[in-house]
């Protein structure tokens, strides 16, 4: 009865002018982001959230809310289009929806995909209203300890989820772990790697951090393509007959199922998602040699999964305090700017908050859904803008997005080192959500541990004494070693249908790659 309540306030202010307009911005703005080959919906909402300062904290989360939507989706537009995914969770969508294109079958294709996307999103936003009262109960008997364990084991999580990329995924945690010791040392006021410039005694600023990172670091990627254009051809307006949609429910509905269960895994994310279902669906399928070749269920499959991991993504953020993503981290970001603390408390001090965002994720489907089967058009004919173009609009939403957040020089700088930084981490293959996970981790890593050793009387025992501590760690010395574990099971499975170890190590980078 109270999770009804508390879901029909959420509803009553996501149903405001003021609510449905933040949404239908964000779900415009995330098509946008997402259908632009090489942005995302992380890169999405951290380059927005530095605009979303001024607002109301509600308001700001059903903007952001609906671009994590439509981010999700949009990057099945150039993956149909082009053949080039525009977010690496449509990576899979490319395999089928590319040849449907060159078929002359564009439309259909989009048309699945949008459909897939908004079944999937709106099953997956169930899931996560039923999650989050058992998650919060468990929350509640958290203590330093667990909350210590808790946050280390998202943080191997994330940096095991590389594929062959484990020992750069631990280096990059490292360095996120580092700069997030700077500062002033929260129990003995000591200025920790400041160099002595004031503004930086509060730590590195978020904000800027996510926009140099993912954003500035993009545009300097883009830089290298200059003169390169996009074009699209025509994209056919031919939608599927309902006789073929139906075929289509049972694959929806089976990989909306996995998506959500995958989400709400700390650190598997969409990306992970798209690769196993598309899997599911071609072993499960009595055609599975038409895979590959242009077929509807090759981009139902993926698209229904990797929108069914964002909702559920956001159970272990709300609940816990982990983010189950990388978009995740900066949505968490985005809470504590507007004085939320996400975890069992957030819940009692601010209800009426979680639950307009979650009530948001409903109404961004279906005005997703809208705009998507209305847009086809619109949404192509951006993809022609010259690289260049993009390229200095993405600077100049990066450079007043950090000016905006405190006024001071010093966030445009802090923007700039990081977006160096992504960029020389991008050309040697770094994975970045490690680094990112560091950072907003890291802070809660250290005083959960300091908090935790403060308060036993058996000195590091406290944490494999506390049961659920205990767990935790488990599960990330076991997260540790599953590249490893995973490699080699693929080089077995390989040997025995007869392929090469590079294959092999091949599809284990293809399906971890995030």
């Amino acid at each position: 009865m109270e999770l009804l309540q508390n879901l029909l306030q959420g509803l009553e202010i996501t149903f405001t002018w003021q609510g449905i307009l933040a949404v239908a911005a964000g779900v415009f703005i995330g098509i946008l982001f997402g259908l632009t080959p090489g942005l995302d919906a992380t890169s999405g909402v951290a380059l927005m959230l530095p605009f979303t300062y001024p607002m109301p904290a509600t308001i700001a989360l059903l903007f952001l809310g609906g671009l994590y939507c439509a981010a999700s989706y949009a990057g099945s537009i150039t993956a149909i289009c082009l053949g080039v995914p525009g977010t690496p969770a449509a990576a899979a969508t490319a395999l089928d929806g590319y040849p449907l294109m060159k078929k002359g079958r564009a439309g259909e294709a989009l048309f699945v995909s949008l459909y897939s996307s908004v079944i999937g999103g709106l099953i997956s936003t169930v899931f996560l209203v039923l999650l989050m009262g058992p998650l919060v109960k468990m929350a509640l008997s958290f203590g330093p300890a667990e909350y210590f364990s808790l946050a280390l084991f998202g943080l191997t999580v994330i940096a095991s989820l590389v594929g062959r990329q484990f020992i750069k995924g631990f280096i990059v945690a490292v360095l996120g772990l580092l700069i997030s010791t700077v500062g002033m040392d929260a129990y003995t006021s000591y200025p920790r790697f400041t160099f002595g410039i004031p503004e930086l005694f509060e730590g590195i600023s978020f904000v800027p951090a996510m926009v140099g990172l993912f954003a500035v670091s993009e545009a300097l990627v883009n830089l290298e393509k200059l003169g390169a254009g996009r074009v699209v051809s025509a994209v056919a307006n031919r939608i599927p007959g309902w006789k073929e949609i139906k075929k289509l429910h049972g694959i929806i509905l089976i990989n909306s199922f996995i998506g959500s269960f995958l989400g709400a895994l700390p650190g598997v994310g969409a990306a992970t998602a798209c690769w196993v279902s598309y899997n599911q669906a071609q072993r499960m399928s009595k055609h599975p040699e038409k895979f590959g070749t242009g077929i509807l269920e090759g981009v139902a499959a993926p698209e229904s999964s990797n929108n069914a991991t964002v909702s559920t993504a956001l159970a272990p953020l709300l609940a816990l305090g982990v983010p189950g993503s990388a978009t995740a981290a900066v949505l968490l970001g985005a809470l504590i700017m507007h004085g939320l603390q996400p975890g069992p408390e957030l819940f009692k001090k601010a209800p009426d908050v979680v639950y307009a965002l979650l009530a948001s994720l409903f109404v961004a489907n279906i005005i997703m859904g809208i705009l998507g089967y209305f847009g086809i058009r619109l949404w192509t004919s951006f993809l022609k803008l010259p690289i260049g173009v993009l390229t200095a609009l993405i600077f100049g939403f990066a450079f007043l997005g950090a000016f905006g957040v405190r006024y001071t020089l010093i966030d445009v700088i802090i923007m700039l080192a990081f977006g160096f930084l992504g960029y020389i981490l991008r050309k040697f293959e770094f994975p970045l959500p490690p680094l990112v996970l560091a950072l907003v981790l890291g802070f809660m890593v250290e005083d959960n541990f300091r908090r935790a050793l403060m308060i036993s009387n058996n000195g590091a025992l406290i944490f494999v004494t506390k049961p659920l501590s205990l767990v935790f760690l488990i599960l990330a010395i076991l997260s540790l070693f599953a590249p490893y574990i995973q490699t080699q099971w693929a080089i077995r499975k390989a040997r025995r249908e007869g392929k090469t170890v590079e294959e092999a190590l091949e599809e284990v980078s293809r399906m971890f790659s995030d």
